[in-house]
């Protein structure tokens, strides 16, 4: 079989090529493993690591699993605030009862501002002069009785004296200003003029007296709000109790939290402080995996392999060299070849061995 030239470079360039990807692969595999534990590094560094810690008034505790990842926290509080709390809380019930019972002491109250606002509707449903007019017409039906009487009194007293029918002249004003009225006899008139000065002033006190009732009526109103406003504060301050002693048991509850506030902030920035160094960690890791990748994936055999695959010089060589035939007899092209070719040693035989290549 003829001596191929193309057939060795080629074989040589390809087992260079495969030496070299195996290189790369084996390179690669290992930066990845680097970088995975520089990682890993970085992220141990930055965990969560609370500490315990016991203050007068509780501790705090955390469970963490067998990699150390915390899985839960908690706290208990002293025994003197756990003492505290359960005598509180027995009082809260108590309270908490009492609160709600104050509806229904407090019910009264929306019956009697129902009971005021009806009131207040009835007085406010006539006007001021309505009023007015109603207090004038009650106060002469209440003066009509005695009036009457006085009158039957007087004419009484005329008839017996025989001045029944007497009338004198018109008389004029009165020293009180009040106008007189027509001819009578003194008695009459009299009468008749006090009569009068009792109605003027029965008008006014009736204008006083409506406006005093529509005052009134508006007032009954304000004073059925009130009532309401005292039911509502009435419910408010029953609860007053139990929202104190519901307070005092959140406050004796934070009291004991505290330990755990001041683990998580060291824990915190313990995780801080472990974040930044982790960092610097991961950063130096990546970049000595990468500089290591390249030195690992380096293969000066398959690089030599690879560069005799691709040497023109050497192809030209190989072409040069002499061939055997079946019989072992060199056959060459005096022309293109070395006269050392002839006796089969040279380059030619160092790579083919004296047998020669091929068959």
């Amino acid at each position: 079989m003829p001596f191929s030239a193309a057939l060795v470079l080629g074989g040589a360039n390809i087992v260079g090529g495969m030496m070299a990807g195996d290189s790369a692969r084996s390179a690669a595999n290992t930066s990845a493993q680097a970088q995975l534990e520089s990682a890993r590094i970085a992220a141990e560094a930055a965990k969560f690591r609370p500490v315990g810690i016991t203050t007068r008034y509780g501790s705090s505790n955390f469970q963490t699993d067998a990699q150390g990842n915390l899985i839960g926290a908690g706290y208990e509080v002293s025994p003197e605030l756990k003492a505290y709390q359960d005598q509180l809380q027995t009082l809260t019930a108590q309270q908490l009862q009492q609160g709600l019972g104050a509806p229904q002491q407090y019910a009264p109250l929306t019956g009697a501002a129902g009971g005021l606002f009806s009131l207040g509707q009835q007085y406010l449903a006539q006007s001021p002069e309505q009023a007015a007019q109603q207090y004038m017409e009650q106060q002469q039906n209440l003066l009509a009785p005695s009036r009457e009487r006085q009158y039957a009194q007087l004419q009484n007293q005329l008839f017996q004296t025989g001045r029944g029918g007497l009338s004198v002249g018109a008389t004029g004003a009165r020293p009180s200003g009040a106008q007189g009225l027509g001819a009578s006899n003194p008695e009459l008139e009299a009468y008749y003029n006090a009569l009068a000065q009792q109605d003027a002033a029965l008008a006014a006190q009736a204008t006083q007296a409506g406006q005093q009732q529509t005052a009134f009526g508006a007032g009954l109103f304000g004073t059925g709000a009130n009532l309401l406003g005292s039911y509502q504060q009435g419910q408010v301050g029953a609860l007053s109790p139990f929202q104190t002693s519901l307070g005092l048991g959140g406050t004796i509850e934070q009291m004991g939290q505290s330990p755990l506030q001041i683990s998580a902030e060291l824990a915190g920035r313990t995780a801080n402080a472990g974040a930044n160094v982790g960092q610097s960690l991961l950063r130096g890791g990546l970049s000595a995996a990468q500089t290591a990748q390249a030195g690992n994936a380096y293969n000066p055999l398959a690089n030599v392999l690879q560069g005799i695959g691709t040497n023109p010089n050497i192809a030209n060589y190989l072409n040069s060299m002499p061939q055997r035939n079946s019989f072992g007899n060199v056959v060459y092209n005096p022309a293109s070849m070395s006269p050392n070719t002839q006796y089969g040693y040279g380059v030619g035989s160092l790579l083919s061995g004296t047998s020669g290549i091929g068959d």
